[in-house]
């Protein structure tokens, strides 16, 4: 990744295989904060909706990650045990995803005080049906996907040229499913 200017960029990852409930598919828009990426930025943590509240990504309490980072949670949020899920084990997994990405070179340091970061959360509701639940494969998997997603995003991957070339190899898993009977 050079130092030139990044206007926005998107990505998405998904990170599944681990206990119910687990996955993450999370989506991010990353971009210089004297740009289009602040005005979303802005609007989105100044226009709070009922059920999507955006908040900050944080290491902990009084510590938030840079770059700035702000979630939105693609779910409805409406149980308070869901809500200390998403805004604790999940909230601190992304914190620590972003901080992979600087650590790692796909977001120069050098930018971390100039960029913001939207991360389109999915929470699966099932996790509500888990009696006991493994938060550390739950930080791992959303670490690991937040990660994924800033990277793809900062490669602009998949290439186009690699979605013309795998067009047709390529089909929905819902829409298979579809064709299959099986929803």
């Amino acid at each position: 990744m050079s130092n030139d200017r990044i206007i926005m960029r998107v990505g998405e990852a998904l990170v599944a295989g681990g206990p119910p409930g687990t996955a993450a598919e999370p989506e991010v828009a990353i971009g210089e904060m004297n740009g289009p990426m602040g005005t979303a930025f802005a609007n989105l943590l100044g226009d709070q909706v009922k059920g999507h509240t955006r908040v900050l990504a944080i290491m902990n309490t009084d510590i938030m990650v840079r770059p700035a980072t702000l979630m939105v949670s693609k779910v409805t949020v409406k149980d308070p045990r869901y809500t200390n899920i998403l805004m604790g084990t999940v909230q601190g997994a992304i914190a620590n995803g972003v901080l992979d990405a600087v650590r790692s070179g796909y977001i120069p340091k050098e930018k971390a005080n100039d960029l913001g970061i939207i991360v389109s959360v999915w929470l699966s509701p099932a996790i509500l049906e888990q009696e006991k639940i493994d938060h550390k494969a739950l930080f791992d998997i959303h670490r690991e996907a937040t990660f994924k997603a800033i990277q793809k995003a900062l490669r602009n991957e998949p290439s186009i040229d690699w979605l013309l070339e795998n067009q047709e190899k390529i089909v929905h898993k819902y829409y298979q499913m579809g064709l299959d009977n099986k929803i």
